[in-house]
């Protein structure tokens, strides 16, 4: 499937910015599930210092502001080729080694909630059990836009039992790592049926599975990544995976926009 996406998030703000360094990871990279056809990254009120991939193997850019713009804004572009492997990614790549993803972070730490979650998984193979997780999750946290923020803890969502995307793919890890199981956080896109354009970007879980290795699991959908799909970045929580984060020096107000549309 060839997938066309625009994402332009924009920051004002009711005063001049003296200064703010933000880390942006919005450029998604070719592998075996998709092949990126074209893609631009444009900025508004601040200027590209430099690009890298992390050790996550994130294409990561750092935006520098200075001069005091009163808005600022960072548009990306383009057009992914998508396959559906079944959300089956392959092999741990990358120089971040395969253990980093075991250990709980403050966002994935499991307590009572989400070790009573594994404990009603039964028995199985690691797939299968993985397979109930996702089920489980789903149906232990609702999806309410609004009832958590980017600093809920998976504990915190199991407790409220509300959240969005980001919370059920919390959750999904310090389940995962709670069986033994290597897993981590992944942001993206997703084609949605009758919602082109949307509000934020999506998240989902993997965990490595033995043989299979990487594999996909959305939690607020209940299904394993398909070729509706785009993988932006990945890490062992939001925290390594957020679209743009960073820093600013002032005490401005700030106002923010995000407009995303993916469509076939």
């Amino acid at each position: 499937m060839r997938l066309k996406i625009t994402h332009r998030t924009e920051y004002h703000y009711d005063a001049p910015v003296p200064y703010a360094l933000q880390r942006a990871r919005l450029v998604p990279l070719t592998s075996d599930a998709q092949t990126v056809l074209s893609w631009a990254l444009k900025v508004e009120g601040a200027r590209e210092e430099v690009r890298f991939v992390d050790h996550f193997g994130n294409d990561t850019r750092l935006l520098s502001v200075g001069g005091g713009p009163c808005t600022i804004a960072v548009e990306v572009a383009g057009d992914v080729e998508t396959a559906d492997r079944a959300g089956v990614g392959g092999p741990h790549r990358g120089h971040a080694p395969l253990w980093l993803f075991e250990p709980a972070t403050p966002l994935t730490a499991a307590g009572t909630g989400v070790r009573e979650i594994v404990a009603g998984l039964g028995e199985g193979n690691d797939l299968d059990r993985l397979h109930r997780l996702m089920a489980a999750v789903a149906g232990k946290v609702a999806y309410r836009p609004g009832a958590t923020s980017t600093m809920t803890t998976a504990e915190e969502a199991v407790s409220s039992g509300a959240g969005v995307c980001q919370d059920h793919a919390h959750v999904f890890i310090a389940a995962a790592r709670a069986m033994g199981l290597p897993a981590r956080y992944v942001s993206g896109y997703l084609m949605m049926d009758g919602e082109t354009p949307q509000a934020a970007m999506h998240a989902w879980a993997e965990a490595h599975v033995r043989h299979l290795g990487w594999v996909g699991f959305d939690a607020a959908n209940c299904v394993c990544p398909d070729e509706r799909y785009v993988r932006i970045a990945s890490g062992r929580d939001y925290r390594d995976a957020s679209p743009v984060s960073g820093i600013r020096l002032g005490q401005a107000g700030e106002r923010l926009a995000v407009t995303i549309t993916v469509e076939q």
